[in-house]
């Protein structure tokens, strides 16, 4: 198999994995009921930094571990393969300040959307912590890269 055969097949793999990524996170963000996607019909928001990371440590005995760790991990591991993955499919997204943008970006846009639709609420910790889950998936993308290269490297001599 050609190296353009090759590199066409894996866009195409990296296509199919960020589109299934998307429609989880779509289905996550406002559908998933076990998640108290519901909708309440309410508008639900936090603006101030950091009171509902705060509020879920220091409540993690009454909420339970793995609601605290659902919360504050599941959002930032939640935007890692966008973080990830978009640099694989656009050389204009592989700059950090790109994936910083974007990230926090369609972070954004999930946030209103949940303020509008009661499903979920407009939370600035979530801002933060999805704009961080897609900084730490850049970050595993540049490792990723930089073995790549090594190894073509090693494949040349």
């Amino acid at each position: 198999m050609s190296y353009k055969a090759r590199s066409k097949t894996g866009t195409g793999i990296c296509w199919f994995l960020f589109l299934c990524y998307i429609g989880a996170l779509v289905y996550f963000t406002f559908f998933a009921e076990e998640y108290g996607r519901a909708g309440t019909g309410r508008f639900q928001y936090n603006l101030v930094l950091f009171q509902e990371i705060t509020r879920y440590i220091r409540y993690r005995a009454i909420l339970g571990t793995d609601v605290v760790i659902l919360n504050l991990a599941g959002n930032i591991v939640a935007f890692a393969p966008f973080g990830f993955l978009l640099p694989l499919l656009s050389v204009k997204e592989r700059r950090m300040i790109m994936i910083l943008l974007l990230s926090f970006e369609l972070s954004l846009v999930i946030e209103v959307v949940q303020l509008f639709t009661g499903r979920g609420s407009f939370d600035v910790d979530d801002l933060l912590l999805n704009t961080l889950g897609g900084m730490l998936g850049y970050g595993c993308y540049c490792l990723f890269a930089r073995m790549s290269r090594e190894q073509g490297r090693g494949r040349k001599k």
